[in-house]
């Protein structure tokens, strides 16, 4: 799962940002995407800021502050600068024992009670690497069972330029060792520079995704799905806007779908009408009840 983390920076070279202008920067970034930042990362806000307004001609934080809350050119400006203040921290098959959970135990009894198109959502899925080790493990997972791959992937993300590199589907070629080699050989196709992989077409027909602010989840869709990963994300959060978003993202499921968060993102009050899934083990899942 992505996780979208504030870092630290050094701040050479950029004006100083006093403590008033720190508090209205942070203020921002919680109000348009619920993400804190403690005041030991400053540093990081002010490189990244400084160094966006920099590129955009502003020379103090107050006056690009003023461009970014205003009108349609903010809007895309801001859009440009919550590239630089997330850090997309993921990669393939990160968390072994969420997708083992899934391919073992929630794929079959989903398989047993319906007929129907899986749909699998990835919340803050970043560059991609999580919603392709989804559709690689539920393809394995459904051949074994001798079904046809009748499923989807959905990756959502904040960052229009994660999504510009999930869309593209090429990867560094390092990265290639976080796959098991018969998914590599499957799934994966080495470009001629030797330096770079795709993930193959057939799997990329897969999935999809789209620019969403996992604030602007709602308790209830008309569109359901069966299972939603949201791993690594809701750390970044505070208490109360960690419970509604889970909250949110638990609407969104069809009777007997499946949420998976990530280790250490509990909440205090499971929100109503889930509860713990059986037999997840170590992975913290929960399983919208059936009426």
């Amino acid at each position: 799962m992505t996780a979208a983390a504030f870092g630290s920076h050094r701040t050479s070279g950029l004006p100083a940002m006093d403590d008033e202008e720190f508090g209205r920067w942070i203020a921002l970034v919680e109000r348009r995407t619920g993400m804190t930042m403690p005041a030991e990362r400053k540093s990081f806000l002010v490189t990244n800021v400084g160094l966006r307004m920099r590129e955009v001609g502003f020379e103090d934080y107050e006056s690009y502050y003023q461009h970014v809350i205003s009108g349609v050119a903010g809007n895309l400006e801001w859009a440009a600068l919550v590239d630089r203040l997330t850090v997309h921290e993921t990669r393939f098959f990160r968390d072994p024992k969420a997708v083992g959970y899934l391919v073992d135990q929630v794929l079959p009894a989903l398989a047993r009670d319906n007929a129907r198109e899986l749909n699998v959502w990835s919340v803050g899925c970043s560059t991609g690497e999580e919603v392709y080790t989804l559709a690689m493990a539920i393809t394995d997972a459904l051949k074994r069972q001798e079904r046809p791959p009748h499923f989807g992937v959905t990756g959502t993300d904040i960052s229009l330029h994660a999504l510009g590199v999930a869309r593209q589907g090429e990867y560094p070629i390092r990265r290639l060792r976080d796959i098991p080699e018969t998914k590599r050989l499957a799934y994966c196709e080495v470009l001629p520079d030797g330096e770079r992989f795709r993930i193959a077409p057939a799997l990329r027909r897969r999935v999809c995704f789209a620019h969403m602010n996992v604030l602007d989840v709602l308790p209830a869709s008309s569109r359901q799905v069966d299972v939603i990963f949201c791993q690594n994300l809701l750390i970044y959060f505070d208490r109360a806007r960690r419970q509604a978003i889970v909250e949110g993202l638990a609407g969104h499921l069809h009777p007997g779908g499946i949420l998976l968060l990530g280790a250490g993102e509990f909440v205090r009050e499971c929100p109503e009408g889930i509860e713990r899934a059986p037999d997840a083990g170590q992975v913290l899942a929960f399983r919208r009840r059936t009426p």
